[in-house]
């Protein structure tokens, strides 16, 4: 059910967007929900972000699986237990690009009916790779629609995703990359039973709408063709503040344009907010120096306390009738 929904909702957005762009409703699917997307996203981002970095972190709360360091002949784990700054930017880089942590999930199987073995799960953490960094390239291609003249950089980065030169267009490395990564991390939600007991729409959802942007994309640009001049000059002009929407732009993208606006007013409210919170989180941020540095709980205050000496002070008479023992014997008067 929860599948069905959000693939009900992918598809009606995109079809309200192409219906919108063949009645000639340019200005309002090319322009005003655009820009409406583009302040929540920035806003909301802005918002998010502040929100986590005035959070109090008052302990040590790094995520370890390897040796602290120690003893200097204890072999030191510098990714897994970070001792210092740098060891922990290293460990980060390495989460950040590389998706290390996915590297140790593991999945459980029976072989031959009653040996119970563990493996990695490569391909979540292959096709996480995959989706990911295609999905960095194709936005970064992307920006010869809204910069003119076009950076070098992005030249270079277009000339490199097309080196095979298959097709006309050429078909980019990264389209097909994110698309397969994409199915497959769909493909896995639907047909692990204990992922998809806890999946719910919201796990869905981006999915599928990242999976419905790509596909329409590689659709326009092999198939059913869009005038490439005309969608950069209504970028241009959305992006310079000098709004203009061109005649014959095809209807399909008006459907593409609605579901990437959508992500992008959907970002800030979902679990891909991760993009920024894995760069603020305690437990991947912080360095574990504790048995070298001792670290005060910043939450904590002077409070009176009654000590010990204090409370046999007032009741040691009572406590010496009682034959409580005590530290100082009662004085003789």
């Amino acid at each position: 059910m929860n599948i069905l929904v959000a693939l009900a909702a992918v598809g009606g957005l995109f079809l309200v967007g192409l219906l919108g762009g063949m009645a000639g409703m340019g200005w309002l699917f090319g322009i005003v929900i655009p820009s409406i997307a583009l302040v929540l996203f920035v806003g909301g981002m802005i918002a998010k972000v502040w929100g986590w970095s005035n959070s109090a972190v008052p302990f040590r709360i790094p995520t370890t699986c390897g040796q602290q360091k120690s003893l200097d002949w204890l072999p030191h784990s510098r990714f897994e237990n970070p001792y210092t700054p740098l060891q922990t930017v290293g460990r980060m880089a390495l989460e950040v690009l590389f998706f290390r942590s996915l590297l140790r999930n593991t999945k459980a199987e029976l072989v031959d009916g009653q040996r119970l073995v563990y493996r990695t799960d490569l391909a979540l953490w292959l096709g996480g790779l995959m989706m990911h960094w295609s999905f960095l390239f194709i936005i970064l291609r992307h920006l010869r629609l809204m910069t003119n003249p076009v950076p070098g950089w992005v030249t270079f980065i277009e000339s490199t995703d097309g080196f095979l030169e298959i097709g006309l267009p050429v078909v980019f490395i990264t389209t097909m990359t994110f698309l397969l990564g994409v199915t497959y991390l769909l493909f896995r939600r639907l047909t692990n039973p204990q992922v998809r007991y806890i999946s719910l729409i919201g796990d869905y959802f981006p999915l599928l709408l990242l999976l419905g942007i790509g596909l329409s994309g590689a659709w326009m640009r092999h198939f059913d063709k869009v005038d490439i001049a005309s969608v950069k000059e209504m970028m241009m002009g959305l992006f310079s503040f000098n709004p203009v929407v061109p005649e014959g732009i095809n209807p399909l993208f008006y459907g593409h344009l609605l579901l990437v606006s959508i992500l992008l007013a959907y970002f800030p409210f979902s679990k891909l907010t991760h993009m920024a919170g894995v760069f603020l989180s305690p437990t991947r941020n912080q360095t574990a120096n504790n048995r070298a540095v001792r670290h005060v709980n910043p939450w904590d205050y002077p409070v009176k306390v009654h000590t010990y000496e204090e409370y046999e002070d007032e009741l040691r008479e009572k406590m010496v009738g009682a034959g409580i023992p005590v530290d100082k014997p009662l004085e003789k008067e």
